[in-house]
This record gives C-alpha cells, sequence and structure tokens, in this order.
C-alpha cells in the first residue's frame, strides 16, 4: 500500500511570518528614513538673514583665519588665544596682577583679576559683544564715558569675548576676496588694547581669508564611495549569508568609532582646557554626533553575535543604525566640505576625509542591509509559493 496522497500543501508559517516579518521591516525603515531625511534637512535650510552669515557663536567651520600673534610688551603669566573658530578671544591672566579689556570706545570694559572677571555693565562693548553678530540693543545707559560699574561674571581669571577687532562680522566677503576667491588674502593686522595698571599692552593677530575646498568634490567621491561599499558588502554574499553582515557590524563600529571621535575633537576645538567642562561640552554640543557613533557600536556587537534565527533583526539593525550614523553624525556636519577652516584640533583636511568615510561606511552598511533585508524577503515568499503549489511527499509503506 502506499501511505499518503497527493494534495495541496500549505505554506510553511514559519516561512510565511519571516516573509511578513521582513516585509514590515522594510516598512517601517522607509517610513523612519523619510523622517530622519526631512528632520537632518532643517538645519542645511539657509539662514533667515545676514545676522547667521558667519555661523553661530561657535560655527562648524569658517572662511576666515584668525591668530593672535602676541602681546606687546609680554607680561609673565598672561596668555591670550582665539578659539571657536576666531569667534572669541580667550584671556587667562597668571599675572597676579589686574589686566584690563578696553571697549571699542577705549572705555574700561573687563577686568580680568587675581579672584575673578568682572565687566563694566556702562560699557557698550559689553551688550555689543553679546553675540557674534553683535544685535543686542545697547541700553540707554551705556555711556563710554561714564564711571566704570563693575559687576563679576567669574570667579576664575579667564573670560571668552566676542571682539569684532579681530573677525569679519559683514555678511558679504571682503571686497578683496569678492574679486579674487581662489586665493588667500590678509583681510587685515588687529590689535585689541589692554590696560596692566597704567602700563599699555596690545593682543596683535591678524585675519586671513582661506579659499574653501569645493563641495562638489567630496560630495562625489562620499557618494561614490558609498556606493562601491554598498556593493561590495553586497557581493560578498557567496561566502555565506553571515559574511557580509559580519563584514558590516564591522564596517558600521569603524564608523561609529570615526563619529565619536569627530565629537570629541569638535568639543576639545570649541571648550575651555578643562577636563570637567570637556566632558559636559560633549553632552551639550555635537550629542547627536556622539549618540549615533555609540549607537553605532552597540548594533555592531549585536549583528555580529546574533545567530541565524535573528538575523532579520541584526539586519533591520544594521539598516537603521547606518542610516542615522550617516544623516546625524555624518551629513549634519558637512558645512566642513565647502569651508577652510573646521573647529577641530590639528590639519584642516583630516575633518572632510573623516566625515566622507562616516557617511561612507553608514551609507553603505545601510544600503546593503536593506538589499538583504529585500532579498530575504523575497527567498521566504518563492519558498512559501513553492511549499503551497507542490505536492505531498509519497512514501512507501514499510
Amino acid at each position: 500500500m502506499i501511505r499518503g496522497e497527493l494534495g495541496t500543501a500549505p505554506a510553511s508559517p514559519a516561512r510565511v511570518t519571516s516573509a511578513a516579518r521582513i516585509g514590515a521591516s522594510l516598512a517601517l525603515l522607509a517610513r523612519v528614513t523619510l523622517v530622519l531625511l526631512a528632520a537632518a534637512a532643517l538645519p542645511l535650510l539657509p539662514p533667515p538673514g545676514p545676522a547667521a552669515a558667519h555661523g553661530a557663536d561657535a560655527p562648524t567651520a569658517t572662511d576666515y583665519l584668525v591668530q593672535v600673534t602676541g602681546v606687546t610688551p609680554a607680561v609673565d603669566g598672561l596668555r591670550v588665544r582665539a578659539v571657536e573658530g576666531g569667534a572669541r578671544l580667550e584671556l587667562a591672566n597668571h599675572s597676579g596682577r589686574t589686566i584690563e579689556v578696553l571697549g571699542y570706545s577705549g572705555e574700561p570694559y573687563l577686568e580680568i583679576r587675581p579672584d575673578g572677571v568682572y565687566e563694566n555693565v556702562r560699557s557698550p562693548s559689553v551688550y555689543q559683544n553679546r553675540t557674534l553678530a553683535a544685535d543686542t540693543a545697547v541700553p540707554d545707559d551705556a555711556d563710554p564715558t561714564a564711571a566704570p560699574q563693575w559687576r563679576r561674571v567669574s570667579d576664575e581669571p579667564v573670560i571668552r569675548w566676542h571682539d569684532q577687532r579681530t573677525y569679519w562680522a559683514e555678511g558679504q566677503p571682503p571686497p578683496q576676496v569678492r574679486a579674487d576667491p581662489d586665493h588667500r588674502h590678509r583681510i587685515r593686522d588687529w590689535t585689541v588694547p589692554l590696560r596692566d595698571g597704567v602700563t599699555p599692552l596690545e593682543v596683535r593677530g591678524t585675519l586671513d581669508w582661506i579659499p574653501p575646498p569645493d563641495p562638489v568634490n567630496w560630495w562625489t567621491a562620499t557618494l561614490l564611495g558609498t556606493v562601491l561599499l554598498a556593493g561590495v558588502l553586497t557581493a560578498a554574499a557567496w561566502r555565506g549569508p553571515r559574511t557580509p553582515r559580519r563584514i558590516s557590524a564591522a564596517l558600521l563600529a569603524v564608523g561609529g568609532l570615526i563619529g565619536i571621535g569627530y565629537a570629541v575633537a569638535r568639543t576639545v576645538g570649541v571648550s575651555p582646557p578643562d577636563p570637567v567642562a570637556l566632558s559636559m561640552a560633549v553632552f551639550t554640543g555635537p550629542i547627536w554626533t556622539f549618540a549615533t557613533g555609540l549607537a553605532a557600536l552597540v548594533a555592531a556587537g549585536y549583528a555580529s553575535t546574533r545567530r541565524p534565527a535573528a538575523e532579520p533583526n541584526a539586519e533591520f539593525g544594521l539598516a537603521l543604525t547606518g542610516i542615522c550614523l550617516a544623516i546625524f553624525a555624518g551629513v549634519a556636519n558637512t558645512e566642513v566640505f565647502g569651508r577652510a577652516i573646521a573647529l577641530v584640533p590639528g590639519p584642516t583636511s583630516w575633518p572632510r576625509f573623516a566625515l566622507a568615510a562616516l557617511i561612507a561606511l553608514g551609507g553603505g552598511v545601510a544600503v546593503a542591509a536593506l538589499l538583504r533585508l529585500r532579498a530575504a524577503a523575497s527567498d521566504s515568499a518563492a519558498a512559501g509559493g513553492e511549499l503551497a503549489g507542490g505536492k505531498r511527499r509519497v512514501e512507501p509503506e514499510r
């Protein structure tokens, strides 16, 4: 006798469930990607007016190089430097004496004493220097000829302030730059007057225009790198389904480390040289770059240790985290592609290479993971269809 009979077998519930889960993951990922792209596009919109032409108080990048060349005459324990991409001067006074900064009309503006910093609230410079754009209204009682009225603003003899004598505050570049934007230009040599008791001092420095790179070249190289990496990861599937996932996890981890490193470097470039201030600034400054870098490390660890049954979840995590890394740690910082100077220590070109690599790694891993999810959904659906249209196996009775 023959056991069994010809008939139509139902599709495997496990395969149907797997295909549905992968399809739902792809749909969710598409919606999340659209939301993230829309959110990332907001900072890239043009500024509403010339007030933001030089960037925020700590701009991401700039084409103007502000340098302090020295203090004349020199004073032991007195240090002045340009910080935040030239947006502010920083003066640290460890001379044991009071150093006074004079305002735009020669009036007493700041006093850096051994016990802290004091500002003269009658000085118009106090209000003119509140923001980089000098858009704070000056009160009627501010008078450079009035007797100083001091207010303590810090317990440490260190102060940072905007000073319009040192940077270019106009919305348009200087005339010589507009006439020849492809070459470096000395905009001006500047001085900021100080006073040590009755002895006049000067902080001297320079302001230069540095020609920016062509952002089209950087974007082209970044997008080509993304496509190439996605192709290589997709082609790696011939070695087995787990091989490209493990490689993707390793590359995503590299991208996460780059993101964390860039966030820390960006913090060092704009924060006071104090360990507590630096640690806090990471979470109040480039927080999304830092957070997505950490998330990439977590997702990479999860994806590299998952068993085959959890592969769809691992692929979903790789895709979502890769997209977030590329957008929030990469695209959000790509103003440096079109600016000469980024607010990070070291050579001026390394931030562009780092961000291009970060976008390519995050984007390439995400695209490859999406393609693998789509292929897995198609394979599950095809396998379920074959079972639904096939015949049960006929076995002879023993």
